[in-house]
């Protein structure tokens, strides 16, 4: 009388990792995803490790995370596996303010965001 198992939300030679409020804007994380996607994980690590941004480090470690889930949860080879998809949504945002001239106040938006990796396991051909 147990429940009933649930789908898995990815393919069977796929995993993911998602990492959430993430203290950096959307478009400054999507620089970094555009940057992985598409690329074999060890590269991406490669390219993460040696980038100059301050969140690069947050987004090696959900690749990390993403690639651990697929040997361990899933059994994919690492040497096999590519960084299929790698998106960027937004999350709170925090409105914080400073007084301007003439009795004004200038708004200052602190905004969050998430991150989602999905790595996938791909045959080499040659």
């Amino acid at each position: 009388m147990g429940k009933e198992k649930n789908p898995r939300r990815v393919a069977d030679n796929e995993a993911m990792a998602k990492l959430r409020m993430l203290k950096t804007s959307p478009q400054k994380l999507n620089l970094l995803a555009q940057l992985i996607r598409g690329k074999k994980v060890e590269r991406a690590l490669t390219d993460l490790t040696f980038s100059k941004k301050r969140i690069a480090l947050d987004v090696k470690k959900c690749l990390q995370s993403a690639i651990a889930n697929a040997e361990n949860n899933h059994g994919l080879d690492v040497d096999e596996l590519v960084v299929a998809e790698a998106w960027v949504g937004k999350n709170l945002v925090l409105k914080r303010g400073r007084p301007r001239a003439r009795g004004r106040f200038g708004r200052i938006q602190k905004p969050f965001s998430e991150l989602t990796i999905k790595v996938r396991q791909v045959e080499e051909t040659a």
